[in-house]
């Protein structure tokens, strides 16, 4: 029997179920390039119903869904995005809007809740009196959920405030929304009209829906007709890709009614790292599948705490020097996540333990555990 492996570092780390490999397998595929995949557009077209917009383009990644989007919106070079400066396509995605798409970002100061503030973003559009100096801003862009500020929603007022802003200056409202079912689900609001303010929305298939590749984009068929043309250009055109677009589809259609439970797990994590004197957890800030939690002792880094969860199979990923993120998903069950409290606490216990014997080492000395 293979050891138990609680992988908390991200929900990128789900597998496709049975039922997505008996899909793949059975999927009715074509060229999509060339004529188009039946199932491919089969599944487009749930896609965008789903989210209430008029089409959808499937595409390999996350990264791509999004550099597709803000290029399209954004079709002259020159062109300014005002966007959170603690926000995944600002930090996360090389840079490509600007190395790729001549597209300058525009960043505003991201708040804890993921929003950024509004009269921050009013300020931040340059107005198009004819400065001459100044790029153009043609696009604001949000992202629900925040995944900085571990996994926080946007509100539905909040993000049709910003689409109103956006509608009365004559920009565009992309909306990162890798995890917008889990949103939708936190805030109990239909997932279209969650993104019924946005002209485009990403949505990431392969996190906590489980399936193995890919993303999908929706707006306004005019868009996504000017943004298949850029999948292209970018390498996103693939062809019998039915195979995947069939595990998406069972993805979408038996993991979103399971989120809730990833988001009770994470809460009653929150709370049982909470009881660990070492550890605090701003538990209002618990909302969806994501927790940090940062370290109030000295003696303790999240560098040396996940070395020794690895020992014991528990797997996640440090953010600083004291803080840690974990992350919840459809793999993790409620033992799972009793048996990772457990561990935290025995790790806490030896690292404590190890300090003090650290104390009384003989000069000369040297200590051969965990490497510190």
């Amino acid at each position: 029997m293979a050891a138990r492996v609680v992988d908390l570092r991200a929900d990128t780390v789900t597998k496709p179920t049975e039922a997505m490999r008996a899909a793949m397998a059975a999927a009715d595929v074509g060229d999509d390039v060339r004529d188009g995949d039946p199932t491919v557009r089969r599944f487009e077209a749930e896609m965008a119903a789903l989210m209430g917009k008029e089409a959808a383009l499937f595409v390999p990644s996350g990264t791509m869904a999004n550099l597709v989007s803000v290029l399209t919106h954004c079709d002259v070079r020159g062109s300014e995005v005002i966007l959170g400066d603690d926000s995944h396509i600002h930090l996360y995605e090389n840079g490509g809007i600007a190395t790729i798409g001549g597209v300058h970002p525009r960043p505003v100061r991201s708040n804890p809740d993921g929003t950024m503030d509004i009269d921050r973003i009013v300020a931040a559009i340059r107005s198009p009196d004819g400065v001459i100096y100044y790029p153009t801003t043609r696009l604001i862009c949000l992202e629900n959920t925040h995944v900085n500020s571990g996994g926080r929603c946007l509100s539905v007022e909040y993000t049709d405030k910003v689409g109103e802003i956006a509608r009365s200056r004559g920009l565009k409202l992309h909306l990162d929304g890798a995890r917008i079912f889990n949103a939708s689900v936190a805030l109990g609001v239909p997932v279209d009209r969650l993104v019924k303010a946005a002209d485009s929305v990403s949505v990431c298939l392969s996190k906590g829906l489980g399936a193995p590749v890919g993303s999908v984009i929706v707006g306004s068929k005019a868009f996504i007709d000017k943004a298949k043309f850029l999948r292209k250009t970018l390498g996103g055109g693939m062809r019998q890709v039915g195979v995947l677009c069939a595990a998406a589809h069972v993805a979408v259609r038996d993991t979103v009614g399971k989120l809730a439970d990833d988001h009770r797990r994470a809460k009653s994590l929150a709370e049982g790292l909470n009881k660990i004197e070492q550890f605090t957890v701003d538990s209002a800030s618990v909302e969806t599948n994501m927790v940090f939690f940062d370290i109030v002792d000295s003696r303790i880094s999240s560098y040396k705490l996940c070395q020794i969860l690895e020992k014991r199979n528990v797997l996640a990923n440090p953010r600083s020097l004291k803080s840690v993120r974990v992350v919840l998903h459809y793999h993790i069950s409620d033992s799972d996540v009793q048996y990772a409290l457990t561990c935290f606490e025995k790790a806490v216990e030896e690292l404590l333990m190890g300090d003090t014997e650290s104390e009384h080492l003989a000069d000369g000395a040297t200590k051969n555990s965990y490497g510190y």
